[in-house]
């Protein structure tokens, strides 16, 4: 299976394979690849913007050791969820998927600033 751009396909949509644009018409082919470069680079982004908020939490991780506050905030984090979700609602994102997310990275931060608070 040939891979265009280097992309692996998947549920992402990411990455056109000659095995599944087969017998597709040269326009749909062109836009799928299109669509899907797009894709590519979204995800791209996404991961540089969750590196950078990561490195904003293991600042907020090294203030909370060295001024022994608690790594998890929960207030903190409820208003988080509720404003995110909030964003989600706005950006006709569903709600339940964003909060998801959100728990999700919350729960790596709180286990990066427990493994700085024991250093």
């Amino acid at each position: 299976m040939a891979k265009t751009h280097g992309t692996p396909t998947g549920p992402s949509g990411g990455g056109a394979s000659e095995s599944t644009t087969e017998g597709i018409e040269d326009s749909v082919r062109a836009e799928l690849v299109e669509l899907r470069d797009s894709i590519d680079n979204i995800d791209a982004a996404v991961v540089h913007m969750l590196a950078e908020r990561f490195k904003c939490t293991q600042r907020v991780g090294r203030l909370k050791a060295d001024h022994d506050l608690p790594p998890a905030d929960p207030a903190r984090e409820a208003s988080q969820i509720a404003r995110l979700r909030e964003l989600a609602v706005s950006a006709k994102l569903d709600p339940a998927f964003a909060e998801k997310l959100l728990n999700f990275v919350i729960a790596e931060v709180i286990r990066h600033h427990e493994t700085i608070a024991r250093t």
